[in-house]
């Protein structure tokens, strides 16, 4: 295999490996014969138009949607084929989406601790430690008794953030969790996430932050129609696209 045909395969053993992969929702074929492997500990950014299947794919690595062929493997567990989303999630696999989905009548210490008491089994004091601790992670321990709706919404997708990583996955999926926030506020979100980067934790993000992805990600992943198009490590990927339709997007992204 050369270096070309390697270009999407990360150096590392893979902790989460497409092969063939197709997706429909009806007759809409949303994935098209998806094949990547990304390495334990890599950062991988998502980008691609509208409509192009990057947070299908990425529901897909946490069970949210399911595939109808191909297979997808999660640090060692593949994942089962299906026609509905909604199967459990994986193991050690965190997500956080654009929407974040706190539950507005807990506080966020509750919001924190529910995940790891009911799933992991942990003591209501483990459980608030642990809390306690990705709190003070993301730079937010002194809003730990107030209530979501009393927090911007930087500070809500944070906690967002924290409430993933207190599960302790070895997986953390982001699906564009800048695109509801103010522009102000995306900047705060960003620098949790390339500290989060920083720890070495295998990150999937789907972002059209392209200054963020530049300095984070290990590989860039361009998706169109359905289709990887391109994965090219960051300064290639920016400096000399391969193809037309990853230059016209960057284009539009980097000069709108």
């Amino acid at each position: 295999m050369n270096a070309a045909d390697d270009a999407a395969v990360s150096p590392s053993a893979p902790i989460i490996a497409f092969d063939g992969v197709r997706k429909r929702f009806g007759d809409f074929e949303v994935l098209k014969d998806i094949s990547i492997e990304i390495g334990r500990g890599e950062q991988v950014v998502i980008c691609g138009p509208s409509g192009s299947g990057k947070s299908t794919l990425i529901r897909c690595i946490n069970g949210l949607e399911a595939h109808q062929a191909g297979t997808i493997v999660v640090d060692g567990t593949e994942l089962p084929r299906g026609e509905a989303g909604g199967t459990r999630s994986p193991p050690g696999v965190g997500m956080v989406f654009q929407q974040f989905n706190l539950f507005p009548h807990l506080t966020v210490l509750a919001n924190l601790t529910l995940g790891p008491m009911r799933a992991r089994g942990l003591s209501r004091a483990e459980a608030t430690e642990l809390a306690r601790h990705y709190l003070a992670r993301v730079k937010i321990p002194e809003q730990a008794d107030k209530y979501p709706r009393h927090l911007s919404g930087g500070q809500q997708q944070r906690v967002a953030i924290a409430r993933a990583l207190a599960m302790e996955p070895s997986i953390m999926l982001f699906d564009e969790p800048t695109s509801a926030l103010d522009p102000e506020m995306i900047r705060e979100v960003l620098e949790v996430m390339a500290e989060i980067a920083a720890t070495g934790m295998t990150m999937v993000c789907v972002t059209h932050e392209m200054g963020f992805a530049r300095n984070v990600a290990d590989r860039m992943v361009f998706m169109d129609h359905g289709e990887i198009v391109e994965v090219a490590p960051p300064a290639d990927f920016f400096s000399a696209p391969k193809s037309q339709r990853c230059r016209d997007f960057l284009d539009r992204v980097l000069h709108h």
